[in-house]
């Protein structure tokens, strides 16, 4: 009898969200420059990148075919360096880089400035003479397609800025010795940023490998869901502006590791929210939320002893039946029972900044626990608004307040009657019986790892018509 009920809620009710729900990926990772400049710097100091330019071999260096190799100034070098007993590094520091969009579009420029001291010894004086030089290496991120996966992200290139070299003397000293650090600052404007490429974007492209890594590390991380877990896996990459889009599918599976849902890539497509100032945002698709719910809110059937957990609104229930049928009212016994059968799970619809769930519910009257036929079955079309929040590192939802926004008679054992004259009472029971056993399922929450794997401490959850989007609190 259900069913052209059923038809009629989900054509009536869910028709429009449904039809909205077109973002194109079941969801997407945002990386803002904040991110990715973290993440790089991270995996800069992972793999020893300050050691390696202190360990720069500026003095083999000017040695090794000087002044372009042209034999009477490779002499000249040579002469200059034999006052020098020792050249290198002596401090070094990577500074905040830049992630900027590049004119060509679909790439990022990666500025990644250098600060480094070195320091020369040399007979002519007992200190150390110390030189400031300043570079900036640039590194440029491309997506790569590929016929055996989806595409990626690639570090094309890596080079000196040019421009970006500034070398001087940090302190003045004698005139000789002052002339030997000029000489010594002009052999280093053309062998330095020819070093610091050789020797540093080797390792910038393994940091970039490395980062891109961890992001697809952290997107497939399983989202328990009870039992159930959701995954997520890279479906492709994209460059919008200076963000990096990750473009996920997903599939949930059971507690056997069976898959039960399939999102695929939608035909439509709609514009994925801008990140804005935001560092990083997590967009997850409508029907994939819709499934989640449905998930931790499967169909079941609760049976109450009104009379004995809800005393009041077992006497309500009564004085409610009985002007329908005063033989029905006086056939309840202090056992009479309430069943609430959910049908099948319940459908999530969004509107900006608002949620609500909706239920098709059956209810059920028995005179007491010895009876086998109930009173009647009351179908119900219920909803609940859905206010989504997060607790620590996990994503809560909380049911609050239920309407019977439509309900019906599906079979009677004593005669026809109009349904609405019970709809305040059974909204009641709604309320104070399968409310509080729903929002029980919802509070262990869904973890959401990624915030803090990111690192940031809190998030903050907003709706789209067609997305449950997180973002980080900001401190």
């Amino acid at each position: 009898m259900a069913g052209p009920w059923t038809f009629t809620l989900i054509c009536g009710l869910l028709v429009t969200t449904l039809v909205q729900a077109t973002l194109s990926p079941p969801a997407v990772l945002n990386l803002g420059p904040e991110v990715i400049k973290e993440k790089l710097i991270q995996e800069l100091k992972d793999h020893d990148a300050i050691s390696i330019l202190q360990q720069l071999p500026l003095f083999n260096a000017l040695l090794k075919e000087p002044a372009g190799g042209i034999p009477l100034l490779g002499s000249l070098v040579n002469s200059i360096l034999s006052y020098i007993i020792w050249l290198k590094v002596t401090s070094a520091s990577i500074l905040q880089p830049q992630v900027q969009p590049s004119a060509r579009g679909q790439e990022l420029v990666v500025k990644v400035p250098l600060d480094m001291v070195s320091g020369f010894n040399t007979p002519l004086v007992k200190t150390i003479v110390k030189i400031h030089m300043e570079t900036e290496v640039q590194a440029i991120i491309q997506v790569e397609s590929s016929r055996q996966g989806p595409t990626r992200l690639i570090l094309s290139d890596c080079f000196n800025s040019q421009g970006s070299l500034r070398i001087s003397l940090l302190d003045k000293l004698s005139f000789l010795v002052n002339s030997l650090a000029n000489k010594v600052i002009s052999f280093l404007v053309p062998a330095l940023p020819e070093l610091v490429k050789s020797q540093l974007c080797p390792v910038m492209e393994m940091a970039f490998k490395d980062m891109y890594a961890d992001f697809l590390h952290l997107v497939k991380e399983p989202v328990a869901l009870g039992f159930d877990h959701l995954e997520f896996d890279l479906l492709s990459s994209a460059i919008k502006n200076n963000v990096i889009q990750l473009n996920l599918n997903a599939k949930l599976l059971d507690s056997q590791g069976k898959v039960t849902n399939w999102f695929n890539d939608s035909i439509a497509s709609q514009t994925v929210p801008t990140l804005d100032s935001a560092p990083f945002s997590f967009i997850v698709r409508h029907d994939v939320v819709d499934s989640a719910v449905g998930v931790l809110l499967p169909p079941e059937e609760l049976a109450v002893l009104l009379d004995y957990v809800l005393p009041e609104l077992a006497r309500r229930l009564k004085s409610s039946i009985k002007v329908i049928s005063e033989k029905a009212a006086d056939q309840m016994g202090p056992t009479q029972i309430v069943k609430i059968l959910t049908q099948d799970t319940p459908k999530l619809l969004l509107s900006e900044g608002n949620a609500k769930v909706a239920q098709l519910i059956m209810l059920e009257v028995f005179a007491t626990n010895e009876v086998r036929r109930p009173f009647f079955t009351i179908g119900i079309e219920a909803s609940s608004e859905a206010q989504f929040f997060t607790k620590d590192d996990r994503l809560m939802l909380n049911l609050n307040e239920i309407s019977s926004d439509r309900i019906q008679l599906m079979n009677s054992g004593i005669g026809l009657f109009n349904p609405e004259l019970l709809k305040d009472i059974v909204t009641e029971i709604l309320f104070s019986v399968l409310l509080p056993n729903e929002n029980g399922k919802l509070r262990s929450g869904v973890p959401i790892t990624i915030v803090k794997a990111l690192g940031f401490e809190a998030a903050t959850w907003s709706l789209t018509k067609d997305a449950l989007v997180l973002t980080p609190t900001s401190s």
